[in-house]
């Protein structure tokens, strides 16, 4: 990764206080604290704001967050599946060990992230502006990156199989110890790519290449 991310700054975990979600508002700001161990169920609110919060085995549970902001923002070992966070804005948040299966990152805005040893199969960042992102040891099997503008975007040693880039320009990111048989992308898209030799043969079909 030839490129810098910001940590979260999040305060000495003694001086946060630990805090229940029993009901999420619109637009409702919540900040330095501790939400851990408890499941977040039914909330439908946009525009939620969370700075400075440390997630800990935390389950949301049929959640509609649309346009949530997440800032200096932790989540461990936590199942956001299938929650929608589209449009959400994401700066200064680790995501560590969490399962993001089928969550909607749809039109979202991510800066200074790591997805890090966690499982977004089906995951999806369509229309998403992701800058200074990291994923790591993640199984990311069609994972949906459709029309994406990716700027300092490192993938290392995930799970792609399937994973779709079509109209995401894959200029200067490393593919190459990822593991995938195929993807769904054009052409075009993969001018600067970097890939390894083995998985140039996944890629021969879009050049109309046959090989023996």
């Amino acid at each position: 990764m030839n490129f810098k991310i910001e940590a979260p700054k999040i305060p000495a975990l003694t001086s946060l206080e630990t805090v229940q979600i029993d009901f999420l508002q619109s637009k409702e700001e919540i900040t330095r604290c501790i939400i851990s161990d408890c499941i977040i169920e039914g909330q439908e609110a946009s525009k939620v704001s969370f700075d400075k919060v440390l997630f800990k085995n935390v389950t949301f549970v049929e959640c509609s967050l649309p346009g949530i902001e997440l800032t200096d923002t932790l989540f461990e070992n936590c199942d956001l599946s299938n929650v929608d966070f589209s449009g959400a804005f994401v700066h200064r948040t680790v995501f560590q060990q969490c399962r993001m299966v089928g969550t909607d990152f749809a039109d979202a805005r991510f800066q200074n992230v790591r997805v890090l040893e966690s499982l977004g199969d089906m995951a999806a960042f369509r229309f998403a502006n992701l800058k200074q992102v990291a994923f790591e040891h993640c199984s990311l099997l069609s994972a949906d990156y459709y029309q994406s503008v990716l700027h300092s975007l490192a993938f290392s040693g995930c799970k792609l199989d399937q994973a779709t880039f079509s109209g995401s320009r894959l200029k200067g990111i490393d593919l190459s110890d990822c593991d995938f048989t195929g993807l769904h992308v054009e052409i075009e898209d993969l001018n600067g790519c970097i890939i390894s030799a083995q998985q140039a043969a996944s890629f021969a079909g879009l050049l109309g290449l046959v090989i023996k």
